[in-house]
């Protein structure tokens, strides 16, 4: 039988408006699907439970218990430890093509319902902030590095680090007017939950890039309540790496529209200062 959660996205565009939120609702958090109740599900796709069962039917699934057993075991028969999206059997064109589906898929969902006030608001504590910290750890350190280099050309001091001890040392003399931005997936990460309380204990601002409800959001100033359209608790993240990076270049371009065109020679100067590291293009070389 085919994986459902393959069926599901392959079949997104041909299903009704209605049928269509099930499905998004589904494939943002296949595992939290599997835990709703009938009626939970159609609250958080905001459609009747008629709806839902339709949604069964038009997958030849008898009613909603039997398609969350199905989604149990597609989510048990993927790839473990890869991508949800993955089969074990899958060739080279087969893994390729749906780990980009499933990245775009990601992109989509997660842009679908990310606030733009909140995004308003985390450009507005950017743009105030005399210091911004990056703090990230496991596969959310990169992103981290990420933002150092996006956010330095904003002519503000900025650091980044992905060490927690060097993370503790630095929020426990933190003061008014800098800003710590922790990226965690999950939320969950208990060294980050704790940085965070720390730095705004001393009157720093935290802004974190995390998931709705999580304890870093609860412990942030402000929180971006990123979705999670992947289970970084089963499987290597992928696309959440991608989705980070994508909302802080969300980010950078708000506060980058916010300096207005007197900035904009700051910022060509910056890149400018890289044409003597390069070859022209064209040019031929050994």
């Amino acid at each position: 039988m085919r994986n459902l959660l393959e069926q599901i996205q392959n079949r997104l565009e041909d299903l009704n408006k209605a049928e269509r939120k099930v499905a998004e609702v589904i494939l943002l958090n296949p595992q939290q699907a599997t835990r709703y109740s009938i009626a939970a599900l159609a609250q958080a796709a905001s459609v009747s439970e008629p709806t839902v069962n339709r949604f069964c039917r038009s997958f030849d699934v008898s009613g909603y218990p039997e398609l969350k057993l199905q989604l149990a075991q597609s989510l048990a028969s993927g790839a473990a430890y890869v991508s949800r999206a993955v089969e074990a059997d899958d060739d080279s064109e087969a893994y390729t093509q749906k780990i980009f589906a499933s990245a775009i898929a990601s992109l989509d969902s997660v842009c679908k319902v990310l606030d733009p006030d909140l995004v308003n608001r985390a450009v507005d504590l950017l743009t105030q902030a005399r210091q911004i910290h990056f703090f990230g750890l496991g596969a959310s350190a990169p992103v981290a590095m990420d933002a150092l280099h996006k956010f330095f050309r904003f002519n503000i001091s900025v650091t980044a680090h992905a060490d927690v001890l060097m993370q503790r040392m630095i929020a426990s003399v933190a003061h008014t007017g800098e800003l710590f931005v922790i990226i965690s997936y999950t939320g969950r990460t208990r060294e980050l939950v704790e940085v965070a309380r720390i730095a705004r204990a001393n009157g720093a601002s935290v802004l974190g890039l995390t998931a709705a409800g999580s304890p870093l959001a609860r412990a942030s100033t402000l929180s971006l309540n990123i979705p999670l359209p992947e289970d970084t608790d089963i499987y290597m993240p992928m696309t959440s790496r991608i989705v980070q990076l994508t909302v802080l270049d969300v980010l950078a371009t708000g506060m980058t529209l916010r300096r207005g065109v007197d900035f904009q020679p700051h910022l060509r100067k910056i890149k400018e200062s890289l044409n003597a590291s390069r070859y022209p293009v064209g040019d031929e070389y050994d």
